[in-house]
Parts: C-alpha cells; structure tokens; sequence
C-alpha cells in the first residue's frame, strides 16, 4: 500500500467545512489502495471546535503532531473578542473599532501569509527528518492556512518527492484579503509567494472551477478540480418541519448579508398574513451584528430563530428537516468560485435550495447539473420573490420536495477515488 504525508492544520477537534474534507479522505484512501499519514499541530488555537468529529478519526491512521506558536493566543489579551472573530473570518465592514483596526493591520502585515507562519520551520525540520527515515514520496498539503503550502514547498526543495498542492479557498483572490489592509509591499509578498507555490508543486487541486482557471493564468502546472462533498452518516430520519422554515446553516459573516431576500421575505410577511403565520427563518451558526440589524429593520425578527453554533450531525438534522435551505454568497466577482461545503450537505439533505451569490457562480452549474435547487444573483429581486411563494404554496398543499438527480459524483468515496487517481 502506497503511503501518503498529508499536511494540514484543521482537524478534529476542529469544527468546519475545512475539517471534514481532509477527514473524509483519510477515511476512504485506504480503499483505494493508499495508506495516508496526517501531520497537524499539538496545540492549536482552532476559532470553533466541534468534539463529534475526533469519533471519526480511523483509529489504525498515523497522525504526527508538532507545536505551534499561536501570536492570536497573545492578541486575546487585548480584545478576546475581536481576535476570535477575525480568526474565524468575521470581518466588520462598519465602522470598525480602534482595536479591531489595528489587529487586521497586524494580522495582514505582520504575519504573511497567515497567523500561522511561525510553523513552518520547525514542521520542515522534523518532516524533513521523518520522510528520510520513512517510504514516503508524495506529500500533500491543503490550505487556508496557505503557511501549510510554504512547508510543503520548502520540503520539496529539499527531497525529492511529488507535492501536491490542495486549495480549499484561493490565496490573494479570496473576498476578505482586501480587508486585511495590506501595505503595498505585503500584497506584493503575497503575490510572490502564491507565485512560488504555485509554479513549484507537482499538481494542484482546486475546489472549484474558477479557482482552477484563475490559477492557470500564474501557472502551468497542471490542476485537478477535486470539490467538496457530502457523506450520508446514519442518523435517525428527521420529520419535515410542521412551519414553513427557511434555514441557513453556517456563518453568516458582514459581507454575507443578503437584503435582497431579506426585502422579500420582509414584503411577503407583510403582504400575506398566512405566510406570516407559517414562516419561520431560522440561522444555525455565527451571524454577524450587521445581518441581525438587516433582519430586524425588515421586520423578520418576529420570525427569527437563531440556533447558534451546532455540532455536525445536529446540522444534518436540522438539513433534513427543514422546508427549504438557503446558501447565500458575497456579491462580488473574487466569491464567484467559492462553492460552500454545505452545499453538498444540502444536495443529500434533498431539501429545495435557494442559492444567492454573484453572477456566473460556480454553484449555479452545480445547481443546473443537478436540479438540487434553484439560483438568482443579487438583481434577481422579482424571480426570488416568486420562486419562494411558490415554494411556501407547495408547502401548503403537502407537496414542496426536490427531484435531484445524479448527485452521487459528490459523494465523498467518489471524490476520494478521484484523488486516489492523481496520487
């Protein structure tokens, strides 16, 4: 069995999307002939835990640990707080604080490419070590946090083995870099080193379309669009909810916030008592201050439920049992290739979806492909309004389901052998 050094930082017990992709993996490779050896950090500061996925982690898979330097552990001592939200993404696009100000100033030009730069050399010295000593000759490693590729480069300077690069999220083209407040001379750090990664890994794998065609103008190397996905874990089938629920599960960050549709559920409720009635917006997850404060100025507070943050398999729950679920996106052309995670985890829920982001989003091909949901950009005001009022009288008559079809190429086993194949 062919053994394969996979390099990351998000993993159980972290929560997030980031964490069940590579987590997947390592559970199925070992089907496809491929033996993988995971290498994370001892004590990590993750933003959001979730303890449900460390019952995942296959017992027989080597995992490696070094420490790591954690300067967002000496930031919290300033502004806890703000430090925890700027870690997870939450960027205010408001007035921002002094504080906060300064702390992405920092954050952006004083750790390039991330937070967690301070471990790549001493991950390089004890990798560098470990493969000598061990049959390995391909690594792979996956980002955000793009400091990971930077160990991988550096090992593939210094052994000779394949390096395969895994972008989760792009690098400089990725929505909240603008607000990091880069210095002419950090973006151009930036810059260079996506470059270096780029144009030195043996392949790159990219989770979305757009990514991949972004990265073919700064590389030639050749690129595999290898998506997230979903897994069908055995839980108790949840009833449909008795209200009409329109659910968002996952971060509803600043930038995210979609008056649009909050316009139209405000004028639904207003203009149709029975809808008011049977309406139910419920939001699972971090939301920022700024949606809430869109929400309550379109009257949708009366009919607002917010979950919080939930384990994995209390989503899932939460997935299949609602009404119809939302994915909503940035409205900006640097968001057009983000597919989200749950994405997927809806397609399996076979919930009706309503997609919100910018146009020529890489979701709406999927969509399309699919017939899992339907798509609208931010102009769409009329359709969107539409299609939910049509969705809320199926509900009425019993009859609001989703025909989807051929689904099964996002399952994670089918995207497992699909890396199988490159490595």
């Amino acid at each position: 069995m062919k053994k394969v050094l996979i390099i990351c930082y998000y993993w159980p017990p972290a929560g997030g999307p980031g964490v069940q992709r590579w987590l997947n993996f390592v559970k199925f490779l070992p089907e496809f002939g491929i033996e993988p050896v995971v290498y994370i950090p001892e004590n990590p500061d993750y933003p959001m835990e979730d303890a449900s996925f460390l019952a995942e982690v296959p017992k027989e898979v080597t995992i490696l640990k070094q420490p790591i330097f954690e300067p967002y552990k000496f930031a919290s001592i300033f502004s806890g707080k703000k430090t925890k939200q700027i870690s997870k993404g939450i960027i205010s696009n408001k007035k921002q604080s002094f504080t906060e100000k300064v702390l992405l100033w920092i954050r952006g030009n004083f750790f390039i490419p991330d937070a967690r730069v301070f471990w790549v050399k001493p991950s390089v010295n004890y990798l560098k070590k470990y493969l000598e000593n061990e049959d390995i000759t391909t690594i792979i490693t996956t980002g955000p946090p793009h400091s990971v590729h930077l160990i991988g480069m550096k090992l593939k300077k210094q052994l000779d083995l394949k390096w395969i690069a895994d972008f989760r999220d792009p690098w400089t083209n990725i929505g909240y870099h603008s607000a990091l407040k880069l210095t002419k001379n950090s973006q151009q750090k930036h810059k260079k080193l996506e470059h270096e990664v780029l144009n030195s890994a043996d392949l790159i794998v990219t989770t979305s379309y757009t990514t991949k065609v972004e990265f073919e103008t700064i590389s030639s190397k050749p690129i595999e669009v290898i998506t997230n996905g979903f897994i069908t874990p055995e839980i108790k089938k949840s009833k449909v909810d008795k209200k009409f629920t329109v659910s968002h599960i996952g971060s509803l960050l600043s930038g995210r916030n979609p008056k649009v549709l909050w316009s139209v559920i405000g004028e639904l409720l207003e203009e149709n008592p029975d809808f008011k009635k049977d309406f139910q917006l419920q939001l699972a997850g971090a939301v920022s201050k700024e949606v809430l404060e869109s929400i309550k100025a379109y009257k949708i507070d009366e009919n607002l439920s917010i979950l919080g943050y939930v384990a994995h398999q209390k989503a899932i729950e939460l997935q299949r049992a609602t009404q119809v679920l939302l994915l909503i996106e940035i409205d900006a052309e640097k968001t057009r290739g983000i597919i989200p995670g749950k994405l997927f985890e809806y397609m399996a829920a076979t919930r009706p979806i309503i997609a919100l982001g910018p146009k020529q989003w890489d979701v709406a091909r999927i969509l399309e492909e699919t017939n899992a949901g339907v798509y609208f950009d931010y102009t769409e005001k009329e359709k969107l309004k539409e299609t939910l009022l049509s969705f809320y009288k199926a509900y009425k008559n019993d009859n609001l389901y989703v025909n989807s079809v051929d689904i099964d190429k996002y399952h994670r086993k089918s995207l497992t052998k699909h890396l199988a194949s490159i490595i």
